[in-house]
């Protein structure tokens, strides 16, 4: 019996420390969340949204650290949501790019607590369109396009193909204006609205510039260096020009109307002369048009 009662203790107490190991396999195999988030970093979550709160999905987001390291990067999910771990505490450069869009580039900070942090990417657009003649539509193949914005900086320049067609990118959406010029065609500017995504169409005229030429002469003779003046029917001058050697002048880029032109030499001058009793006086006279 004494023999009995010892197994049965030596069976219990095996058994005890039998349990007492497993115990300690299954705590070492469930680590703590304190040593999960230690491990993986700090989490930087939220979503990349566009216009109207849309959005962005397939967005590309980058984490870096302030010295330029790459320390995470992911693409956004179908609605637009993106998570990406800082390895510790700091300051961090948080980069969102995503085509259609511009990219954007934003500070986080991090601490020992999960980041929220929406990003608002500002879509780009594209601008195409084709320059015609308002005469007979054909094409103008060579006329510069230039697009500025509201405070008159160049966003974008180019001539048009042999089609007449143009086209620029990556422009961001809004007001801006295009003015087009193109030889022997008046240029004009125009106000555009660029839509805040895809690709906005614009078809523009360009009016021929109508030429004046022309001679002056007196006595039937050239008169070379006279001044000749364009005049609107309202009264202004719309352009002026002076002679050459044979008497002709020209005036081009002109819209179709009426004009007045008048020629004139130069015009008189007065000056003071004294003449004393002996001896020949030498007086040059020097004329030219006003404003010269």
């Amino acid at each position: 019996m004494a023999a009995f009662g010892l197994r049965g203790r030596e069976e219990g107490t095996h058994e005890h420390e039998s349990g007492t190991h497993e115990h300690t396999e299954n705590d070492t195999k469930v680590p703590s969340p304190v040593a999960v988030r230690s491990s993986a970093g700090v989490p930087v979550s939220g979503h990349v949204i566009g216009a109207e709160s849309a959005p962005v999905p397939r967005a590309v987001i980058t984490l870096i650290s302030l010295g330029g390291r790459q320390v995470g990067r992911m693409a956004a999910h179908s609605d637009g949501a993106y998570a990406v771990d800082a390895p510790g505490a700091g300051s961090y450069v948080l980069i969102a790019s995503a085509e259609g869009y511009q990219p954007q580039a934003s500070t986080v900070v991090v601490g020992d607590e999960p980041v929220s942090y929406d990003i608002l990417l500002s879509g780009t657009s594209g601008l195409v369109g084709t320059v015609r003649s308002a005469d007979d539509r054909t094409p103008v193949a060579g006329a510069m396009v230039v697009a500025a914005d509201v405070r008159g900086d160049v966003l974008a320049a180019g001539p048009t193909d042999a089609d007449g067609t143009f086209g620029f990118a990556e422009l961001v959406p809004g007001q801006l204006t295009l003015a087009v010029t193109a030889a022997g065609y008046r240029p004009i500017a125009l106000p555009v609205e660029i839509a805040a995504q895809g690709v906005t169409g614009t078809e523009l005229e360009l009016s021929p510039g109508l030429h004046v030429r022309g001679l002056v002469q007196a006595a039937g003779r050239p008169l070379n260096d006279a001044r000749v003046t364009l005049i609107d029917t309202a009264g202004n001058v719309v352009a002026t020009a002076t002679t050459g050697e044979d008497g002709g002048y020209a005036f081009t880029d002109l819209d179709g109307g009426e004009y007045t032109v008048t020629a004139a030499g130069y015009p008189p001058k007065a000056t003071h002369l004294t003449v004393h009793g002996s001896g020949v006086e030498s007086h040059d006279i020097e004329l030219s048009h006003p404003g010269d």
